[in-house]
């Protein structure tokens, strides 16, 4: 190796000293002149500012893994609990699963000084594919009402579905313990309804077990509707299913990874609003792929050794979870999965084949990991519900041609309110990169940055730093026919 002598050793040294003053006053004296806003736009940041709110973090200390293994050894215990197994038997069936989770939700209920309420929800469904005969089927519904006047009538749901089956669904006499599909779930929610209870927030969580998922998504459909029916304000979503395992039947082994499926064109757009996305994109910004970006970056905040893995899918191939009828019935919704299944432990009967175990059976959950997923779980829901309400009635307009990008919103009613945050990304980045706070304001323009370059986003900021779900903006403006100018613009 060739070795400098001294004084060519002090020179290089010198101009290394001269380049990086230069380079740093440099940046200095942009930043002091404020650049454009595109320059800015370019320097890779997160959107997050995401203040460590105490209150999650405790919430997130509480959740035990422990808990949720009891509960998935408890719902395996009652052998079967196929949705049309026996009802009235205390220790076998679907009705024993049933009385044993109403029982647990009311002694988490206790803490909450009569804030959650505890429900069943029965109703008949009527003989279907999967279901031979009329059959009784029964939700166990937690409400823990909101606090804040303005938000209580502002709801996020979160389920499990208790039901479980072998290979064939409609088999109500084989021992189907289901302990990852999905008793998994079902604990997760548990844990979360017991942890949560004790904590106030502005809006309402409901804490949800469903049976009849496996006969086609029964329960979950039955409250959708009923929601819809009686105009319930449900902000979000989350169903927990199959999130028990970190060993997949690929061979890997992944205990820091969560799936969250979230459809991108919404299963309820109309026709005018398919060709308004067609027509300026969006294609990645319904409002379930916004809940996704915001479980990723609340998640990821709190639980920075978990992965949030966003699928931009509805949900798996040749499958469906209960958050699909939320989805077609307009309610943002998604699905949290662990990242490799096994299909040898879902859907089969319990036998020894070939020196290989089949059957949905707890050895072959990981609790620690369920407890990971549950805290993503309720760390998005805490800060959604100790958020403001995401922006309504977000536009983008469009009436005038410029490289500015202007944008309007209705204001929010929340007291605390503190102001709004632009986001915005490239159009080809999978989430939001840059935030800016604009202060308690109900239109901006961002400066220099065109809507034709990049994809903006609204999103509501509380006095403690409580950050909403983004809301992708409509366009408004121009109404002229696409081929001729409205008076006073001209055709581009």
């Amino acid at each position: 190796m060739k070795t400098l002598n001294p004084s060519k050793q002090l020179m290089r040294v010198v101009l290394l000293n001269v380049v990086v003053v230069s380079l740093t006053s440099s940046c200095s004296l942009a930043l002091a002149q404020g650049g454009s806003q595109t320059q800015r736009a370019k320097r890779p940041s997160r959107t997050s500012a995401v203040n460590r709110n105490r209150k999650i973090a405790g919430i997130l200390r509480e959740i035990d893994a422990r808990n949720i293994e009891r509960t998935t050894r408890k719902l395996v215990s009652f052998g079967s609990r196929n949705t049309l197994s026996e009802q009235n038997d205390p220790n076998r069936g679907i009705g024993a699963a049933r009385d044993w989770l109403y029982g647990e939700l009311l002694k988490a209920a206790e803490p909450s000084g009569g804030r959650m309420i505890v429900e069943k929800q029965t109703f008949e469904q009527p003989k279907a594919p999967r279901v031979p005969q009329p059959t009784m089927l029964t939700n166990i519904v937690a409400t823990l009402k909101g606090t804040q006047p303005e938000s209580s009538a502002r709801m996020y749901v979160v389920s499990g579905h208790y039901d479980s089956m072998c290979t064939s669904p409609i088999d109500a006499k084989c021992d189907s313990p289901g302990a990852n599909d999905d008793a998994s779930g079902t604990a997760a929610v548990l844990e979360m309804a017991r942890v949560m209870a004790k904590y106030e927030f502005d809006a309402t969580i409901v804490f949800m077990t469903v049976p009849g998922e496996e006969q086609g998504l029964l329960g979950s459909t039955y409250f959708a509707e009923q929601a819809k029916k009686n105009s319930v304000d449900i902000e979000a979503m989350f169903t927990n299913d199959i999130i028990g395992s970190s060993l997949g039947g690929n061979g890997v082994h992944d205990a820091r990874t969560v799936r969250v499926f979230s459809e991108g064109v919404p299963s309820n757009e109309t026709t005018a609003e398919a060709n308004t996305r067609r027509s300026v994109g969006g294609e990645n910004d319904s409002p379930s792929r916004q809940l996704a970006r915001f479980i990723k970056e609340t998640g990821e905040t709190y639980l920075p050794q978990m992965k949030v893995m966003m699928i931009y899918r509805r949900d798996r191939y040749l499958r469906g979870g209960d958050h699909i009828p939320f989805l077609e019935r307009g309610f943002p919704a998604v699905r949290f999965t662990e990242p490799n299944e096994d299909y040898r432990h879902q859907h089969q009967n319990v036998r020894m084949e070939n020196g290989i175990q089949y059957g949905d059976l707890p050895q072959f959950d990981d609790f620690n990991y369920i407890a990971s997923v549950a805290r993503i779980n309720a760390a998005s829901l805490a800060m959604a519900a100790l958020a403001p309400a995401r922006p309504k009635n977000v536009m983008i307009l469009t009436a005038r041609l410029s490289n500015d990008t202007d944008l309007k919103w209705d204001e929010n009613k929340e007291t605390d309110l503190a102001g709004y945050e632009i986001v915005w990304r490239d159009t080809t980045s999978p989430v939001w990169t840059h935030s800016k706070a604009i202060g308690n304001v109900t239109t901006y323009s961002m400066k220099g940055m065109s809507k034709d370059n990049f994809f903006f986003g609204v999103r509501s900021v509380d006095k403690e730093g409580n950050r909403s779900p983004v809301t992708y903006p409509r366009p408004l403006g121009r109404t002229a026919p696409a081929d001729r100018a409205a008076p006073g613009i001209p055709n581009p």
